[in-house]
């Protein structure tokens, strides 16, 4: 059994404009401790994604497909019961940009008791909120303090801190280094590793490729609301298979490698999605076939969605 399973998971926003295709059948699994990393251009479906597992969409719904986690359906459960047995608990989330929402008359530690009193947790608090401080290597001195108090790189360890009091077993991090300086962000990766060597499951949700290598065991790449490739991080970095996955990886730029590129172009618009591959009028590779959905073609680690591999 699996730790974690999506199934054809789809999920729409509704607009004045029409239904935006946000997420479009998705697929992939986890075994425990496992983890994976989420990449792909702004609007692909990336923190779509990490809602709909968290089951916080806002402003739109998911619609079809299934999310199986330890072998339960956590889309057939009422928001209560999600709320009270899964959210925070067995999934947690730190959004995106979410070091900004710390509430700025209040203490550090009295904003980490409402979250308890929240989930009816009176008993252990103190311990749970130590816990959790130490987990993201900060003093229990911080409790003390207010959010102004503190830098971007703490707050954002708050945040996780946060995300990691009521013991989840998988954290969704949207974007956790956006907006801090490298040196900050170098220690926020060093403590996802802390995390994930600690036995937790983590889904880095990012649009650099060159943060995964060392943290997440699979990536999927997105596109188009669509996962159109998934595998090992391995078979990802050193033999990618979609065009678009390739044209990422060349845009990262290395010490010793040649000139960088960029993909040509501009995403696909999701308020009125073409049928076929959503990739075709960037692709270097596009032919008359690819005016068709391609389906998932089997890779030696996980699967590929482009009409190249038939």
């Amino acid at each position: 059994m699996k730790f974690l399973e999506v199934e054809n998971l789809t999920t729409r926003y509704q607009t004045s404009k029409g239904q935006v295709h946000a997420l479009d059948d998705v697929n992939f699994s986890l075994d425990a401790g496992e983890s994976i990393g989420i990449a792909g251009e702004s609007a692909c479906g990336k923190s779509t994604l990490g809602l709909s597992l968290i089951r916080m969409i806002h402003g739109g719904k998911i619609v079809s497909g299934k999310i199986n986690l330890e072998g339960n359906s956590i889309l057939n459960l009422t928001e209560s019961d999600f709320n009270h047995n899964y959210r925070w608990k067995k999934i947690a989330m730190v959004f995106q940009g979410a070091m900004n929402s710390l509430d700025p008359v209040y203490t550090i530690k009295q904003q980490f008791i409402e979250i308890l009193k929240q989930h009816k947790y009176e008993e252990d608090s103190d311990k749970l909120i130590l816990d959790a401080i130490h987990s993201v290597n900060l003093d229990e001195s911080v409790l003390k303090k207010y959010p102004h108090e503190l830098s971007g790189g703490m707050k954002q360890r708050i945040i996780i801190a946060m995300a990691l009091l009521l013991k989840p077993k998988l954290v969704i991090a949207d974007e956790p280094t956006t907006a801090l300086d490298v040196l900050i962000q170098a220690q926020i990766e060093n403590l996802l590793k802390k995390l994930k060597k600690d036995g937790m499951s983590i889904m880095l949700i990012t649009h650099d490729l060159a943060i995964l290598s060392e943290i997440a065991e699979k990536i999927g790449i997105m596109y188009g609301g669509k996962m159109i490739e998934f595998g090992s991080s391995e078979a990802i970095y050193k033999n990618p298979k979609h065009p678009y996955t390739q044209a990422l990886l060349e845009s990262i730029p290395t010490l010793h490698g040649g000139k960088p590129t960029f993909i040509k172009g501009n995403p696909p618009d999701l308020l009125s999605p073409k049928e076929g591959c959503k990739f075709i009028d960037r692709c270097p590779e596009a032919m008359e076939k690819c005016k068709k959905d391609p389906p998932r073609f089997k890779t030696d680690s996980g699967y590929v969605m482009c009409w190249l591999y038939e």
